[in-house]
């Protein structure tokens, strides 16, 4: 159960992993039903949806659980058009802000995969809940307090532990709640209700994106507060790395991009899709120029107000930045001025499109990801597919998946980018520069390029360690 799965409905990378991972378990013998909310673009690309269920209120109006195929998925549809039929933003208004329901909103998400868990469909009761981040946090706390004989074992993934989903204890009730679940060890936080922290207590076993984030969270520097919880259920805690969808991600078959390109032959396709990239953001045309793409939230986390902080030292390199994302407004109104202020040296595009993102990875020669904290992070494994080097903070999952291209790995044939620490502006300005200086050695940064091209960042490890967890818990509740 997800609040968003590609390509039916995506606001970041939640998106992409629930969108990828049924099809990856699918080839080790683990049948997937992906439950969402029936918001209007899914909806739409349902047409055959059938009924399963029917509510004649939940929370507030009627509903009904679909079943349908999409994007090659089985998929069950929390259908509630007074919760979810509703435009833009599956989790903010037109203003950008929460939407004043959503505890009812993804309460109700959550009571119907419970239900369902618990036989609510016909001849259907699955092994497993696969609950992801705080809008899924409600499904174990409804299961574990349904007192049933028996249920099905519960995994909640944490994908990022800052978003919580912490709400009013005036809603207990409303959402459905026993009295007893308001405690310590239930659904109690900080006197209100903490969906995020329900599943982390209540769920049968845990998984963070990353196994360094995994550790991270069970630290006071990065638990968020939940830090103490990880550590009392450190046994169920494990980090399982993200991969990405190598099928859309895939230079060699790429409709997106300028020019196709395999590792045998990258430095003519991307110097195709670099000066394609050039052209379309209106950008100098500079085959030599050392181009730096950004592709992120401009948010504190993802430590753009650094990079903002730094860009004086990069054009001074003679170098290029693309930046695509939205975030943050007085962010992007630096970034906005800074684009009109160096005009040709930088551009900038506020909000998210798939084309470009995909143009940036082709064409940009080094891909910048200085966050702060990163619970694993999908851009920089997408760098990695198209050898853009990825420049990362040694955080999370980028410390996870590059390989910092420092002299002693160049000279054992290793390295597939630039990591930096600590997260801070000289740092980052520091990286920059060994960044520059390794594009002007190009035999040193076509093997630093194909290296990349050639990591596995595929669905295909991830996939056996979640389906090898799966049965592990199927097995320990049977015994």
């Amino acid at each position: 159960m997800a609040s968003e799965a590609y390509p039916l409905v995506k606001t970041g990378g939640l998106a992409d992993v629930v969108g990828a991972l049924p099809h990856a378990l699918a080839p080790l013998g683990v049948r997937v039903r992906l439950m969402l909310p029936a918001y209007p673009a899914v909806r739409a690309a349902c047409p055959g949806a059938v009924t399963l269920h029917r509510y004649a209120d939940l929370h507030g109006g009627p509903a009904r659980i679909l079943a349908a195929e999409a994007a090659r998925m089985e998929v069950l549809l929390l259908d509630a058009p007074h919760l979810f039929d509703r435009p833009g933003n599956p989790y903010v208004d037109a203003t950008g802000t929460d939407w004043t329901d959503n505890a009812l909103r993804f309460g109700a998400l959550a009571r119907a995969a419970a239900d369902v868990a618990l036989g609510a469909i016909s001849g259907y009761r699955p092994d497993v809940v696969h609950a992801h981040d705080w809008q899924a946090g409600l499904v174990p706390a409804y299961l574990h307090y349904a007192d049933a004989p028996t249920r099905p074992a519960t995994v909640m993934t944490v994908h990022n532990l800052a978003f919580q989903g912490r709400f009013d204890a005036a809603l207990l009730a409303p959402l459905g709640l026993p009295p007893r679940s308001f405690a310590m060890d239930g659904v109690e936080y900080y006197g209100g209700i903490g969906f995020l922290k329900a599943g982390l207590a209540l769920a049968d076993h845990i998984t963070t994106v990353s196994p360094t984030y995994a550790a991270e969270i069970r630290t006071s520097a990065e638990g968020m507060g939940l830090d103490g919880l990880l550590r009392q259920r450190a046994a169920a805690v494990s980090g399982i790395l993200n991969g990405i969808d190598t099928d859309v991600w895939d230079p060699a078959r790429d409709p997106l991009i300028a020019a196709r390109y395999s590792s045998r032959d990258l430095a003519k396709g991307r110097a195709v899709n670099k000066a394609a990239l050039q052209a379309r953001l209106g950008l100098d045309d500079a085959p030599g120029a050392p181009l730096f793409g950004v592709v992120s939230r401009l948010t504190w986390q993802k430590g753009i107000d650094l990079l903002l902080e730094v860009l004086p030292r990069l054009l001074a390199h003679g170098a290029q930045l693309a930046l695509l994302g939205s975030g943050d407004k007085p962010l992007e109104a630096a970034f906005k001025e800074a684009a009109r202020a160096h005009r040709g040296r930088v551009a900038v595009t506020i909000g998210y499109d798939e084309s470009l993102a995909h143009g940036i990875q082709a064409g940009a020669d080094a891909l910048l990801v200085p966050s702060r904290f990163e619970p694993c992070g999908l851009t920089q494994l997408c760098a990695l597919r198209y050898g853009a080097l990825p420049v990362v903070a040694r955080t999370g999952g980028l410390a996870d998946t590059v390989v910092d291209a420092n002299e002693m790995a160049l000279a054992s044939a290793a390295g597939t980018g630039v990591v930096f620490s600590p997260v801070t502006a000289d740092a980052l300005a520091h990286a920059i520069d060994r960044t520059v200086e390794l594009h002007g050695r190009p035999a040193t940064w076509r093997a630093l390029q194909r290296r990349a091209m050639t990591t596995d960042v595929s669905w295909a490890r991830p996939a056996e360690r979640y389906a090898a967890l799966f049965r592990a818990l199927v097995d320990a509740r049977g015994s």
